[in-house]
C-alpha cells in the first residue's frame, strides 16, 4: 500500500514537471491521473489498491459520526425522561479482531460513543467488557457493534 501511495505522488510530480504547471491544481490533476494509471495497472500489484482502503476509512469515519449523533440523542432521551427507568448493564463482547490496533480502535469507538464504555479487555484480547448506560437486550447490542464498527474495521484492515 505504501508503495502505491509513493508511486501516485511520484506520478503527480512527474505530471507537474511535464506540463510545467507548478500549482496545486497541477498537482491534483497529476494525482488523479496517477490514481487512474494505478487502477489500470492494478493486476501488477500483489496487494489491494490503497484507494479501497482510503474509501473504507472514510466509510468508517462516517459510520462513527452517524453512531455518535444517534447515541447522543439516545442518551439525551434517557436523561430528559421524568422517571429514570434506565437499565444499565455490563456485557461481554467477543471479537474476531486479532491485531492490537484493531482492538484498540474498536475499544475507542465504543468508548467515544456516549452511553457506552469499554472497561476491560481480556488477557487474550478476544473479549471486550462493555458497560452501557441503558440497554434492554444484550444480544441486540452485541449484534449492533458487530454489524457496524467491527465490520467496518475488518473492511479497513483486510489486504
Amino acid at each position: 500500500m505504501a508503495f502505491q501511495i509513493i508511486l501516485n505522488f511520484v506520478l503527480a510530480f512527474v505530471w507537474m514537471f511535464l506540463s510545467s504547471n507548478f500549482t496545486a491544481a497541477g498537482f491534483i490533476v497529476g494525482f488523479i491521473l496517477g490514481i487512474i494509471l494505478i487502477i489500470i495497472m492494478r493486476r501488477f500489484f500483489t496487494t489491494r489498491l490503497y484507494v479501497y482502503r482510503i474509501w473504507a476509512i472514510i466509510k468508517l469515519t462516517l459510520l462513527f459520526l452517524k453512531e455518535l449523533v444517534l447515541a447522543n440523542i439516545q442518551v439525551l432521551r434517557v436523561v430528559l425522561k421524568p422517571k429514570l427507568d434506565m437499565q444499565p448493564a455490563f456485557f461481554a463482547y467477543p471479537t474476531v479482531l486479532t491485531q492490537e490496533w484493531e482492538i484498540t480502535l474498536l475499544s475507542s469507538l465504543i468508548t467515544l460513543t456516549p452511553g457506552t464504555v469499554v472497561v476491560h479487555v481480556s488477557d487474550d484480547a478476544k473479549t471486550l467488557f462493555v458497560h452501557a448506560i441503558d440497554i434492554s437486550d444484550v444480544d441486540e447490542a452485541v449484534a449492533a457493534i458487530r454489524d457496524s464498527f467491527e465490520k467496518a474495521i475488518l473492511e479497513v484492515s483486510k489486504s
